[in-house]
């Protein structure tokens, strides 16, 4: 296994202190710290190049061709082509903005399948659309013991008359991964006029997405949960993109990737995200095993690194949990389950209220969430939600396994 320890000292925001204690940012699922590189690329855009697009001078002919890198950096991401992917402010806009072209596709009688497992970006777009056309929703349960995915209720939902099918990569609340390769395969034999939208934001920070392997017609990610600045990236089958109608003004361009891209985009953003895709493939190179010399190659293999890390640390928590008094973790812990997980955990102390724990431990310097995080359906069919939610505690790649220690110990002191 890799040692990625020294990494974060690419990051200048963990070292940041809390009572003379370095801060432990377990906030990750949230949204990541940034390296040094990504601050740097984004003060420099804007010291040097800051202009809009199409210009007749040097800072816009600049801004245009960072615009175009940023494409295809966000394509080497996800093992796309550059003219299949397009930036909005967040994955849920570009969620919102996609399903309502769909929308105008859908009859009554249609069927629109969603899950109880997903964000609710990957849910209320898609049931506002099925509201707005007449069509009806059908939902896909969750399994309460581990809070996987019923896949036998996944394959109930389906049918000839299902139009869009929508599940979430990973889920942002309690880690399980779901076997998306697999859900897509199904929707293909049982529901083939199905268009599937997945949302890849927590899996992004923790595994390689390829598009092509996956076989979805809509991949959402946010950048910055991938080390990047706030942004939203949506890939979509070309042949899907090319025939939907965006809701756009004139005389914005129609050609891919730009047709669903409104108004002056984050300029500087994509300054920062070019940064942030060259320091994974800086990753990738320095701390995996790449199988060739490209970009593309050298991100594959970051992930390959940050998947072996981030394993090491989730065992060393779910071993750790056991011991601390009262505490709970809800979902997958069978350490011979880790790959069906990231390591992001919803745990509860005791009959604490989550806000508490969360207060408590911010102030000793561990900053986590809490309440639903936008999960709210998953929260709701737990029994959760009325008692607060959870806590959620997120490790990636740049946390340490005395961090892991530090949060535990202080959930410890706290039980």
């Amino acid at each position: 296994m890799p040692d990625l320890s020294s990494l974060r000292d690419r990051f200048p925001a963990l070292a940041r202190e809390v009572g003379g204690r370095p801060a432990v940012f377990v906030d990750a699922p949230g949204g990541s710290q940034v390296p040094a590189t990504v601050i740097e690329a984004m003060a420099a855009y804007l010291r040097s190049s800051n202009a809009n697009t199409h210009g007749a001078f040097a800072t816009s002919r600049e801004t245009d061709a960072l615009i175009a890198e940023a494409h295809a950096a966000a394509a080497d991401l996800l093992n796309a082509d550059a003219d299949e992917v397009f930036f909005g402010p967040n994955a849920t806009t570009l969620l919102f903005q996609v399903s309502r072209s769909v929308g105008r596709t859908l009859r009554p009688g249609d069927e629109v399948v969603v899950t109880r497992l997903d964000h609710d970006a990957n849910i209320r777009p898609w049931v506002m659309a099925a509201e707005d056309a007449g069509a009806s929703v059908r939902w896909v349960d969750v399994r309460e013991e581990d809070a996987t995915l019923d896949l036998g209720g996944f394959e109930r939902a389906l049918s000839e008359r299902t139009k869009v099918v929508a599940f979430t990569l990973a889920s942002n609340a309690v880690g399980t991964i779901t076997p998306a390769a697999e859900l897509v395969r199904t929707v293909r034999e049982r529901a083939p006029a199905a268009l599937v939208a997945c949302d890849g934001v927590h899996l992004a920070q923790h595994r390689r997405i390829d598009v092509r392997a996956l076989g979805a017609d809509l991949v959402v990610v946010s950048p910055y949960k991938i080390f990047g600045p706030h942004l939203g990236i949506c890939y979509g089958r070309r042949e899907l993109l090319g025939s939907l109608t965006p809701y756009k003004v004139r005389p914005a361009p129609d050609e891919l990737p730009y047709r669903f891209e409104t108004g002056t985009q984050n300029h500087e953003g994509f300054a920062g995200w070019v940064a942030a895709v060259g320091y994974l493939a800086e990753v990738g190179r320095t701390h995996g095993e790449p199988a060739g010399p490209s970009r593309r190659e050298a991100v594959a293999a970051a992930f390959g690194a940050f998947a072996a890390w981030e394993r090491g640390l989730a065992a060393r928590f779910l071993e750790g949990a056991r011991s601390v008094p009262g505490l709970r973790v809800i979902g997958i812990t069978e350490p011979e389950r880790l790959d069906e997980r990231t390591p992001t955990f919803a745990v509860r102390l005791a009959d604490q209220h989550p806000a508490e724990t969360a207060e408590a431990l911010g102030e000793r310097g561990v900053f986590v969430w809490d309440g639903h995080y936008y999960a709210l359906e998953l929260m709701e069919r737990l029994g959760l939600e009325p008692t607060g939610g959870a806590v959620r505690i997120g490790f990636c790649h740049y946390h340490t396994p005395a961090e892991v220690d530090r949060v535990l110990e202080e959930l410890a002191r706290l039980a």
